[in-house]
């Protein structure tokens, strides 16, 4: 296999799904990585650094539009979505959520291909955005690749919307990143309204960073607009 043959990710739990998809990008000269759950997708695009991710939104142990929200926090690359469900409610809602592309299974493996291949090409502007990012200032580490964070060398545990929240600021170093936009892109658009969840969320990731409210270090507070991290 050439090495530097694209790398394709494929997140489905149908064992089947996942051996046709193997067998025929392969077959085009394509890398291949196969997980069968969430979780073990979102590890392996996190060590993998794959150049396009195929993902089932029907996952054992979560769903696949909850994958895709989370790999939008720490990356661009280009996530085409896979899903029995041909609604075009789901359609929207795996697009609003950040994908790139979705197809209705069955499918055909040439359409697939083809639209892999226009994924593949604006997929270089995508990973020359998502250089690995590290804050690391001797006190707080946030380590986005491999969604690490320790406090003064302590391994601090976040739940999936801290640490989405936390990513989208440690993203955009010294820029007020607004309330909405943090809603919008981590609640869905439909919850650009509901501040309270993320005031709940901004005081949970200041007690477990040990960032004084009323004099924060990492967490600042722009009066009625957002949030800012500052710049290292």
């Amino acid at each position: 296999m050439n090495p530097a043959a694209p790398r394709v990710l494929v997140i489905d739990d149908e064992a089947q799904i996942r051996r046709f998809l193997d067998i025929g990008l392969r077959a085009e000269g394509y890398q291949v990585v196969l997980a069968a759950t969430g979780a073990e997708g979102l590890g392996l695009a996190a060590t993998q650094s794959p150049d396009v991710v195929v993902l089932d939104i029907g996952l054992p142990d979560m769903e696949g539009h909850d994958v895709l929200r989370e790999l939008r926090t720490w990356t661009q690359v280009p996530v085409l979505m896979l899903s029995v469900r041909d609604a075009e409610t789901e359609k929207v809602k795996a697009l609003d959520h950040g994908a790139n592309d979705y197809v209705t299974k069955p499918f055909g493996i040439q359409e697939l291909m083809a639209r892999l291949r226009v994924l593949l090409r604006q997929g270089a502007k995508a990973r020359q955005a998502d250089a690995p990012v590290r804050y690391d200032d001797g006190s707080l580490v946030v380590d986005l690749a491999r969604r690490e964070v320790f406090l003064d060398t302590v391994p601090v545990t976040l739940t999936r919307k801290e640490f989405a929240v936390l990513s989208m600021l440690v993203r955009h170093p010294g820029r007020v990143v607004s309330q909405q936009q943090i809603l919008r892109d981590i609640w869905g658009p439909t919850h650009v309204q509901d501040t309270h969840y993320l005031r709940i969320v901004m005081g949970k990731l200041r007690q477990k960073l040990s960032d004084d409210a009323s004099a924060p270090r990492w967490l600042k507070t722009e009066p009625g607009v957002g949030y800012r991290f500052p710049a290292q």
